[in-house]
């Protein structure tokens, strides 16, 4: 499937519905979109809504959504939602979509602790969710000890690794500082020596990335979610090396 992003404040709405709708149409992929609850009343939701569910969508990924570019907290807005559980509610009570959540497997960055957070998510899945997606990562060890927290706390739905290749070492840098996913000391060594050579820093992070998916899918994750960042060529020669190697064939030790 193909998931469209949802720029902040809802500024890409429009180019976000014409996306999905393209890509289920004239490619005849699975598509879905994502969807805030920024700088948006409820009947601004509702409207939104109305047209997907008129245009025949069904998956969509609800969001609480970052603030607007240039503000750097989160302010809900009047007659809006505060927060992504309460859009879950109102998308599973009024509409027939199937609904995604996001998780984090290294805590969300406003949240108080990864207890509270981990108790976040389970009031999301408890409002609707039915998928979860998470945020990228790049040491498996946090999305496997995630996933076990997870479910020790009554948390059943699939939750699906979210894997961005690196590219650039500067972009990666950015990525990081805006989500607090830690880049482990063998990965940062490794890039920081390819510093002078962006084809190398991107042939290596494919070659990363194909090996972390590798080990998340022979341990019995269920997919991968690809933050592509509309660079399309790395997450298909990701996928080529998969389909050989078919690591999900051999099921968890």
């Amino acid at each position: 499937y193909v998931s469209v992003t949802y720029g902040a404040g809802g500024s890409t709405r429009d180019k976000t519905i014409e996306i999905v709708s393209r890509i289920r149409d004239e490619y005849g992929l699975e598509a879905m979109a994502h969807f805030t609850c920024v700088s948006a009343t409820v009947d601004d939701l509702r409207t939104t809504l109305d047209r997907m569910a008129e245009l025949g969508f069904d998956n969509v990924l609800a969001l609480r959504g970052d603030p607007p570019q240039g503000q750097e907290r989160w302010t809900k807005t009047d007659g809006g939602l505060e927060y992504s559980h309460e859009l879950i509610s109102l998308i599973r009570d009024e509409y027939d979509f199937a609904i995604g959540g996001a998780a984090f497997p290294e805590t969300h960055i406003h949240a108080t602790s990864a207890q509270d957070d981990l108790h976040f998510l389970k009031d999301k899945v408890d409002a609707g969710a039915q998928f979860l997606i998470t945020q990228m990562f790049f040491d498996n060890r946090f999305y496997f000890e995630f996933v076990e927290r997870a479910r020790a706390i009554g948390i059943g739905v699939p939750i699906i690794p979210g894997v961005m290749p690196i590219l650039s070492l500067d972009g990666i840098r950015r990525m990081t500082e805006l989500s607090a996913a830690k880049l482990p000391e063998g990965l940062a060594r490794e890039l920081e020596a390819r510093r002078d050579d962006d084809q190398a820093v991107a042939d290596f992070g494919v070659a990363y990335a194909t090996l972390q998916c590798s080990e998340l899918l022979a341990a019995g994750a269920p997919g991968i979610h690809f933050i592509t960042l509309n660079r399309s060529p790395a997450t298909r020669a990701i996928l080529s090396a998969l389909r050989l190697s078919r690591p999900w064939a051999a099921g968890p030790s």
